[in-house]
């Protein structure tokens, strides 16, 4: 028998059924509670307990440590978690990730799951087609799930057989008798494979069916996680490179942090794989490295039922078979316990030198002198499927936005009273331009981010408040044109030589003055913006209600002024464009503050 291209291309297959197995059923998961998980990051950077609890939770939620890690690297990437937060975060990830070995092994082999896929579409299908979105979501979450036992059941079909195709594995047989040589060469395969794959799940499915078809030993399976562990650190790694140096520190103080478990690992790997095989004895599961010996013992003793075991033509009562699936019990259990074991000591070992990792990948990863201050802080490059969590990203983006619009603010107020002609009121209208520029490049980026997003599988919740962000944006966006229309103003008034007396000076100060506080009031909205008082909003509504009588009882003062003789008609036509510039950043203030209000806010509003 030998193994063909189809037969690869079929293990492929299967390979990537599984993988979209677990990212439907992550992405169900994420719109079923998708505000429970905004809330867990919430408190996730109180103290190291909570963030590697968080990390536990997240990684056992979404079923992938490389999208929560990823989703850590792009918070550092925005200065939302320091890095030692985020170290916290992604050793408790190891520990989450292996909950879809637990998965795996506790249903998997124990219960016949490909006889159960089928009829769980089929009561998940219809889930879709109601209108509970709810219950679209547990739909999509139980089809995940399907899939990916059905991925699993195929990738066992079709891997490569090492008995009848020696020749796909020649280079490695060779290398299974070599004691520790063997385990580092299996650890860098396993490695190897998951930086291929982009999932240490994948792997640990792919190396949970060869050991339990006795095809390689328990050991040399233990040593395929190992590397497993190591290789999936390469996703955050290559998330970092879009991202800023807490980004690349972040992604690479996890790296270090799988490396040096790795190392602690390999002097003790034989007693190590020991324990766990007394353990599983233990615990009443059998011996897990039992299954090849007995495997290699009926080919030496009975070639005849060796032969037809692996072709599958065995009776589906014969004794051979029946004690096989019970090693095959026990050989997942113990693969899990080894793969749950060795995180959780390297969790409780690591955790505590969490400030010397921290130093260590500060040395590694320098900080480079200048780094760009205008760059989106908490928006990352990442393309990993987290839709519902990248909503608190821009959430958090909007408040870096509001803040730098604020310098705006502050830019055209200094405007004001500076000389015209002078060289500083020259400088500082060019960096009030640049500025305009920068807010022009922020909002499209976060535009862009937001449609990304909102292209993903959100709940109705989150389809809501992306739509908000949307409007948010626009309206930030439309201030920092009003500051710009202002210098524009001052800047076409020197080019007819026109000046503005104290008068109007002072009268545009008390318009800025309230334009600030409403601005303020913005801001401090969008820091919290889930939990906005009634207060917050009634003080700004009675804000953008002073704004509004300041603006018309200048107006009306100007025609007043104009026919007194306290300025020409010219000063009055460009001070009257100066106060409706000021006047609409009051309007695209209130507009934001509706949007929290109806949109963002969870608790009852004043209206």
């Amino acid at each position: 028998m030998s193994y063909s291209i189809l037969d690869l291309l079929c293990l492929l297959g299967a390979v990537c059924l599984f993988l979209y197995g677990m990212k439907v059923m992550s992405e169900g998961l994420q719109k079923v509670a998708g505000d429970r998980l905004r809330h867990i990051l919430s408190v996730m950077t109180r103290n190291r307990l909570s963030g590697t609890l968080t990390g536990i939770i997240i990684t056992a939620l979404i079923q992938s440590s490389s999208a929560s890690t990823v989703m850590v690297v792009s918070f550092v990437n925005a200065g939302l978690m320091t890095l030692s937060q985020a170290m916290s975060v992604m050793m408790g990830a190891n520990v989450g990730t292996t909950f879809t070995a637990w998965i795996i092994a506790l249903f998997g082999f124990k219960v016949n799951m490909s006889a159960f896929m089928l009829p769980l579409i089929g009561l998940a299908v219809p889930l879709m087609f109601t209108s509970s979105s709810r219950n679209k979501s547990l739909g999509e979450f139980l089809i995940g799930f399907a899939f990916l036992f059905m991925g699993l059941d195929l990738i066992s079909k079709y891997v490569p057989d090492l008995q009848n195709n020696p020749e796909m594995f020649a280079f490695l047989q060779q290398y299974t008798h070599s004691g520790f040589g063997s385990v580092l060469i299996f650890g860098a395969v396993g490695c190897l494979l998951t930086m291929v794959i982009q999932s240490s799940a994948a792997t640990f499915a792919i190396t949970l069916i060869m050991c339990t078809k006795g095809w390689i030993t328990f050991d040399l399976a233990c040593a395929l996680v190992l590397g497993a562990n190591l290789g999936t650190t390469i996703t955050p790694l290559l998330a970092s490179m879009s991202g800023n140096v807490g980004a690349r520190r972040t992604a690479m103080g996890h790296l270090l942090f799988n490396f040096l478990g790795l190392i602690w690992m390999l002097p003790v790997f034989f007693p190590f794989v020991e324990m766990i095989d007394w353990m599983t004895n233990a615990i009443g599961q059998g011996d897990p490295s039992a299954l090849y010996g007995y495997v290699a013992h009926i080919e030496q003793t009975d070639p005849t039922v060796y032969n037809h075991l692996f072709d599958g033509s065995l009776p589906a009562g014969h004794n051979v078979l029946k004690q096989i699936a019970a090693m095959q019990i026990s050989v997942s259990f113990g693969m899990s316990l080894y793969h749950t074991f060795y995180n959780i000591i390297n969790l409780a070992v690591m955790i505590w030198l969490t400030d010397l990792y921290v130093k260590a990948v500060e040395y590694i990863v320098p900080s480079k002198k200048q780094d760009e201050e205008f760059s989106l802080k908490y928006i990352g490059g990442s393309r990993i499927s987290a839709s519902e969590l990248n909503i608190v990203q821009v959430e958090k983006e909007m408040g870096v936005f509001a803040q730098r619009i604020d310098r705006m603010i502050g830019m055209a107020k200094e405007l004001l009273h500076m000389n015209a002609k002078a060289k500083e009121f020259n400088q500082l209208y060019s960096r009030l331009e640049k500025y305009e520029d920068i807010s022009d490049r922020m909002e499209r980026e976060i535009a862009d981010f937001l449609n990304r997003t909102s292209q993903g599988r959100l709940s109705n919740d989150g389809k809501r408040r992306v739509a908000a962000l949307f409007n948010i944006n626009s309206e930030i966006e439309s201030i920092g044109d009003s500051c710009n229309n202002f210098g524009r103003v001052l800047s076409r008034k020197q080019e007819v030589n026109v000046h503005f007396n104290d008068v109007i000076k002072d009268n545009i100060d008390s318009m800025f003055a309230l334009v600030s506080e409403a601005m303020n009031g913005m801001i401090n909205m969008l820091d919290n913006i889930e939990n906005v008082s009634d207060e917050q909003l009634l003080a700004a509504y009675n804000k953008e209600r002073e704004i509004n009588n300041l603006r018309n009882q200048l107006r009306a003062k100007n025609v007043e002024n104009i026919n007194g003789g306290l300025y020409d008609y010219q000063a009055g036509i460009f001070y009257m464009d100066a106060i409706a510039d000021l006047e609409k950043v009051g309007d695209y203030i209130i507009n934001v503050v509706d949007t929290i209000r109806d949109s963002m806010t969870k608790k009852p509003s004043y209206t």
